[in-house]
């Protein structure tokens, strides 16, 4: 009887039958990750521009305006290197400043695009039902505000990195691929906590602490060597850290003599380059994959 009810006495036909005929297809039904690829891709305008909105914006309220770009990461490096360089007496490290700095900068771009895009579906759900729109581009949006507020910081880290000595050497050209593996890594990672974020609004609330965590175990504060007093199977794990990946390249791209946990400069790019292809596109899927969930409930 359930059958026969969604028959359609004339045609023969059922709902979905007629449906089809008709092209109908059902309300904000997830496309093909193919298809998804290509919606988003057309909406690259659309992220740059939403991106750009919420970096102006961010700073319109403050005095010095854009400015804060700069001070902000400066300022933690001047507050971490009276901790650790001077309090703690870690300048062993030959040019200590330098080191800190671009570990704290390059670690800052991961952190802050990760605690953006945890809200980034959560905290636009008036946009989210009013338009209808890729919701990756959102997330992405998350990471290319950080990566332009990065610029900013890599420009105050060659200002220190000149003034506390290091010569400029081709070596430097190596920090572009570099960022540019930490951007399509950090792209998937904020994909991948904006689904769950979605789902666990308190997710915002531990999420600084996982990050501290991470920071911790990244060798940002202090010199990577002392993960080698571990034990084997650990100093292994840390090793592919992602975030020691990416601090360790970008150092040894602007530092004549950073010590690095990982000796050899190919593995360094290997696992840098398949983190970035994991999180970017495992992040990517999962993402579509709940395409349909976003702005309902």
């Amino acid at each position: 009887m359930a059958d026969t009810a969604l028959v359609d006495p004339e045609t023969g036909l059922t709902q979905a039958q007629l449906a089809a005929r008709h092209g109908l297809r059902v309300a904000g039904e997830r496309p093909s990750l193919a298809e998804y690829s290509r919606r988003l891709w057309s909406y690259r305008h659309f992220i740059a521009a939403y991106a750009n909105a919420k970096l102006v914006a961010s700073y319109s309220n403050a005095k010095l305006g854009q400015v804060w770009q700069v001070l902000t990461p400066l300022t933690n490096a001047l507050v971490y290197y009276l901790i650790f360089g001077i309090v703690l007496a870690q300048n062993q490290i030959p040019n200590f400043i330098a080191y800190l700095t671009t570990g704290l900068f390059i670690f800052n771009f991961t952190q802050s695009a990760v605690l953006a895009g945890t809200q980034s579906i959560s905290g636009n759900l008036g946009l989210i039902r009013a338009l209808h729109f890729p919701r990756a581009s959102l997330p992405l949006a998350a990471t290319v505000t950080q990566f332009q507020q990065l610029l900013a910081s890599m420009v105050v880290l060659v200002g220190i990195v000149l003034v506390t000595g290091e010569p400029i050497t081709l070596k430097w050209l190596m920090v572009v691929p570099a960022l540019l593996l930490q951007a399509v890594f950090n792209a998937g990672i904020v994909m991948l906590v904006a689904r769950m974020g979605s789902k666990a609004s308190d997710l915002k609330q531990v999420m600084p602490f996982i990050l501290r965590t991470w920071m911790y175990g990244s060798g940002v504060l202090y010199s990577v060597s002392l993960f080698e007093r571990l034990p084997g199977w650990a100093t292994t794990v840390v090793q592919f850290n992602p975030m020691l990946v990416y601090i360790e390249l970008a150092r040894y791209s602007l530092l004549e003599q950073a010590p690095l946990l990982n000796e050899s400069l190919a593995q360094l790019w290997l696992v840098g380059a398949a983190w970035a292809v994991l999180a970017g596109v495992g992040g990517f899927i999962y993402f579509w994959r709940g395409e349909q969930e976003y702005g309902r409930g």
